[in-house]
């Protein structure tokens, strides 16, 4: 009998750190899925710095590197530079890429950095304790924003997607979602799709996945879901944001 679904060899096998719910499981599988699917394994290096990313060590199979908050598009430029031959990817909370790591990702962009950003937007810091992100909704109550996120003097959320696509060196910036068994399916070929860019050097690929984190948010791993949906999504809409290679074809 043929297997239709099986454990991906790339995702190491040990007991997750995660809390019920939370989308970073959902991720690394779509991650690993690729990196087998692609046959890269032994050639890839990721990237993961201090925050919520920081024990995905424990569960890519490939070699990964820990980087100081907010550093790993910068460690990752240095991996490539020294590796070009290499497969070299970064996996990243909200908290990380778009507060302290704000420079260092704008920057990759700029130089068109031939690297993959797997950027994780939960709207919230979730291994701290629950503060308001960058990406936190206007509304959204958070430990540090008790009443809600008043954007009078907390300011508006960034939307990353569209702001890593007016940027030249970008070749895709694409936001996907995990809040259902369609999206799940969409967000994976558009990993697939960073990782191919990054093999035909096409520059820098930014994946953008809305994701739970019900532990911070006060919620059930089913509302959590819900509250991407409903909530998230509107504000931040899926899709592409920047192709080079569709720019290209349709030139």
């Amino acid at each position: 009998m043929a297997v239709v679904f099986d454990h991906p060899k790339s995702l190491l096998d040990v007991p997750t750190h995660f809390c019920p719910g939370c989308g970073h499981g959902i991720v690394h599988r779509l991650v690993c899925e690729v990196i087998d699917e692609m046959g890269i394994e032994g050639e890839t290096i990721g990237v993961v710095p201090v925050g919520c990313s920081v024990m995905s060590y424990n569960y890519f199979g490939c070699d990964v590197i820990e980087a100081p908050h907010g550093r790993a598009p910068a460690v990752a430029t240095g991996v490539k530079r020294t590796n070009p031959d290499k497969m070299v990817f970064s996996y990243q909370g909200d908290g990380d890429l778009a507060a302290i790591g704000t420079a260092e990702t704008v920057h990759v962009g700029t130089r068109g950095e031939n690297i993959v950003i797997i950027f994780i937007n939960n709207t919230t810091y979730g291994m701290t304790g629950g503060q308001m992100a960058p990406t936190t909704l206007p509304g959204q109550v958070t430990q540090t924003t008790p009443f809600g996120r008043n954007v009078e003097t907390a300011g508006y959320p960034i939307r990353i997607c569209e702001m890593m696509a007016t940027l030249s060196g970008t070749a895709l910036a694409q936001r996907v979602a995990i809040d259902s068994v369609p999206h799940i399916r969409e967000a994976k070929k558009a990993i697939r799709k960073a990782f191919q860019n990054e093999k035909e050097k096409r520059g820098l690929s930014i994946i953008e996945v809305l994701s739970t984190c019900p532990t911070n948010w006060g919620l059930s791993p089913v509302e959590a879901m819900g509250f991407v949906k409903d909530k998230m999504i509107p504000y931040y809409p899926l899709g592409v944001y920047k192709d080079v290679t569709a720019e290209e074809a349709e030139a």
